[in-house]
């Protein structure tokens, strides 16, 4: 995760400053910075819709309730502009009856209608209105749609409500950190027929969020928008809103309206699907599964510009709604997971890192030149600096990951352009593994934070308890995580493979470091009497010797030797790792183990999808199996077939779901790329576009499915269509189309 946060769900949990319960506890607890779990938060059914730097939170029938320590709003760049949207029919809530967000996220259409409703001596009996209510966002700007059609014989007199607020907490206030000061707030006015809210922050923004109402003849009355309707019997009325956040810092919207910012919003989305590589099966369950993830993935992504379609020109943010921003280690996974089947997103994200790359030295920022930023974010806060996040770069293994996926990103497209343009940085990325990631010349990359307001540990595992002894004792810096290692070797070997692409001297050097650093991990790292892979170092070049997921992502970097992967995979999928659902972060039986933590007993999807591709390397195809089918299992029970950033670690029982996290991300990204790694590991894909060919390395399907078509794979300028067969010993491939020079490789 990002941040080190994790969900502080009882406040006797751990001591804390007491505050006022309209500021919530306290965000960071000792080293650690947490969310503030919310137990209403957990029962309420949320609604998710986002357009590049703004996010909306809604309840099922389209409301932002009045709860301050919820993540409900509408947040512009870190800030949330809209902390209340709640409709009244006649005084009351209207009558809930359905909702739903659109398969392609773009919008949130509820339908309701009033109650029994009793005014100025008329009696208007309930289901007499029907409320068509449909959200959209576009950039700045929340729309909505409220289509009303009566159903009575008579005229029909009703009066609509909204009450309107506007917080502007910024988005850690909203996780849980109270604050000292707070800038002004002015009164809400009306201006030119619309109700503005302001607030002067202490960054010296002023920032505003103009409400305006068209369709109908609207009276203000404080924070309330009163509107007297009367429809005549069948008659349909249209009554939009628009919430436009605005700032100091940021130029105006377009005024679309509800229509037009409807159309370019589809626009958007169908260019964008143009560009992927689809894939369709038998099981409407995987299907559905895949279409949710390429529908939060597209929401995700942010353009430079606004209007952008193409998925080259656009950079993956992190998830909703903690962290709908910049994430160095995030988005590069994100993009490794989407290769295969979304190339252009790989070149953005690399393309966006290397413009933020580390310059100088700079400890209250844990920068170096050469390291990849681990975050940047917006908001008072960070620019306060009352939170270190506004530009961050407290992750040791962000850096070796931009390497990795430069290589990756070449085989798979043949864009030797883009290496040489990113070569620098690049090399860079080296130096800062061999000056900087290195803190004492042993050849390891470890972690000491340089500023006591950054993150205490700095793998992806960046909760405050996640690396420890066998003993339960927590490892001390500087701390060597076992993963980065074999991200680091990956990384040698990328390097030597894009110098001898583009002909620059290096290639010999890499391949010599990396073959020593292999042989280092396995001779440092290794334990006999479990059969994996040390979790970490500590300062005292102590191995942690606890159980736990993390040496699963050195079988994706190749490290193990054969006989010891043999013995890894089988590690990894015994029961006490492998609940049913996905292997955990941690085994259970070990020490701080617990089901329903964030980094020590629970299973993230990602997590999976990376050792289900090192799985694959080592010809486990049945462990790669096993874990795609907990996966698409798994997922059927989450609402909307939506994958989860993470979900807690009980044991999967015939009765049983997975049990959701309270406060896990909703969509991810990396979640929801996930399930295109674990398909690339189920077909054995690899594309090498330097010779022109899809190599297909005993490609599997699971028992329940028959088959899987992919359409439009690229392998540099060719394309191809492709039907995967599963049969009684194993998969083939069916070629259905081919376009350009390609060969299509088959091995068994």
């Amino acid at each position: 995760m990002r941040c080190g946060i994790r969900p502080l769900v009882s406040p006797m949990a751990r001591p804390v400053s007491p505050v006022s319960p309209h500021e919530g506890e306290h965000l960071r607890v000792g080293d650690e910075y947490y969310v503030l779990a919310s137990s209403l938060a957990s029962r309420r059914r949320k609604h998710v819709l986002a357009h590049q730097d703004t996010f909306a939170v809604l309840d099922q029938s389209g409301d932002i309730p009045l709860a301050l320590e919820e993540e409900m709003g509408v947040f512009f760049r870190g800030t949330r502009h809209l902390s209340q949207l709640e409709l009244l029919a006649g005084g009351r809530p209207p009558f809930f009856l359905s909702s739903a967000v659109t398969p392609d996220n773009l919008r949130s259409v509820a339908n309701l209608t009033n109650n029994d409703v009793g005014e100025d001596g008329r009696f208007t009996p309930r289901s007499t209105l029907s409320i068509r209510r449909t959200s959209l966002l576009c950039g700045p700007q929340l729309l909505i749609r409220c289509v009303l059609h009566s159903f009575t014989l008579g005229p029909l007199a009703m009066r609509l409500e909204l009450r309107l607020s506007a917080d502007f907490a910024d988005v850690f206030q909203v996780r849980g950190l109270s604050r000292v000061r707070r800038g002004t707030h002015e009164p809400p006015r009306t201006e030119g027929g619309s109700l503005v809210f302001a607030y002067q922050g202490l960054d010296g923004v002023r920032r505003l969020t103009r409400c305006e109402i068209t369709g109908a003849d609207v009276h203000w009355e404080g924070r309330q928008a009163l509107l007297d309707l009367v429809l005549a019997p069948e008659e349909e009325r249209v009554v939009d809103l628009a919430i436009t956040c605005l700032n100091d810092e940021a130029p105006p919207p377009p005024r679309l309206g509800f229509t037009g910012a409807e159309a370019v919003r589809e626009r958007e989305h169908r260019l964008w699907q143009g560009e992927l590589t689809t894939v369709h099966s038998a099981d409407d369950g995987l299907n559905a599964i895949i279409a949710q993830a390429l529908a939060d993935i597209f929401m995700l992504t942010v353009a430079p510009e606004p209007g952008t379609p193409h998925a080259a020109d656009r950079f993956v943010y992190a998830g909703i709604p903690w962290f709908a921003t910049i994430f160095g280690r995030d988005a590069l996974i994100t993009a490794r997971e989407m290769l295969t089947f979304a190339p252009g997103l790989a070149r953005s994200v690399l393309r966006t890192l290397a413009a933020l790359q580390g310059s100088e030295v700079n400890p209250q920022r844990d920068e170096e030149p050469g390291k990849i930023i681990h975050e940047a974010r917006y908001g008072e806060m960070p620019a306060t600096g009352e939170v270190p996040f506004g530009r961050y770069y407290g992750s040791l293994d962000a850096t070796p990951l931009f390497c990795m996926l430069l290589g990756a990103y070449a085989r798979a497209t043949g864009d030797l352009e883009l290496v040489r343009e990113l070569w620098p940085h690049a090399r860079a990325a080296v130096d800062w593994m061999e000056r900087y990631g290195d803190r004492d010349g042993d050849g390891y990359l470890e972690y000491a934070r340089r500023t006591e307001h950054g993150l205490a540990n700095q793998g992806w595992k960046d909760s405050g308890d996640s690396v420890f002894h066998a003993d339960g004792r927590l490892a001390e810096p500087p701390i060597a995580p076992v993963e980065v290692q074999g991200y680091r070797y990956a990384a040698l070997l990328a390097m030597a493979e894009l110098a001898e692409a583009i002909e620059v001297d290096g290639a010999a050097d890499w391949l010599a470091a990396a073959a020593s650093l292999r042989q280092r991990i396995n001779d440092d790292f290794w334990l006999e009497r479990e059969g994996t892979y040390a979790l970490a170092l500590d300062r005292d070049k102590r191995p942690c010797e606890v159980v736990a997921s993390n040496a699963g992502h050195l079988l994706f970097c190749g490290v193990p030797y054969a006989g010891r992967a043999r013995l890894l995979g089988s590690r990894l999928l015994r029961a006490d790792l492998f609940s049913g659902w996905g292997i955990r972060t941690l085994a259970s039986g070990q020490p701080r183990y617990n089901p329903m933590s964030y980094h020590n007993g629970s299973i993230w999807p990602h997590d999976n999808a990376l050792i289900a591709a090192g799985l694959r390397r080592y010809e486990r195809v049945d462990g790669v199996l096993d874990l795609l089918t907990g996966l698409v299992e798994g997922s059927l029970h989450f609402e909307d077939r939506r994958v989860p950033e993470l979900f807690c670690g009980f044991g999967r029982r015939r009765e049983s779901a997975p049990v959701p996290y309270p406060v896990a991300c909703r969509p991810q990204a990396w979640a929801a790329a996930s399930v295109f790694l674990f398909l690339e590991a189920a077909l054995g894909v690899e594309l090498d576009a330097p010779r022109r060919r899809a190599v297909f390395r005993q490609p599997q399907l699971p028992a329940w499915l028959p088959w899987v078509e992919i359409r439009n794979l690229r392998i540099g300028d060719a394309r191809v269509d492709l039907n995967v067969l599963r049969g009684k010993y194993g998969g083939s491939i069916e070629i259905a189309r081919k376009e350009g020079e390609v060969d299509i490789v088959e091995t068994r």
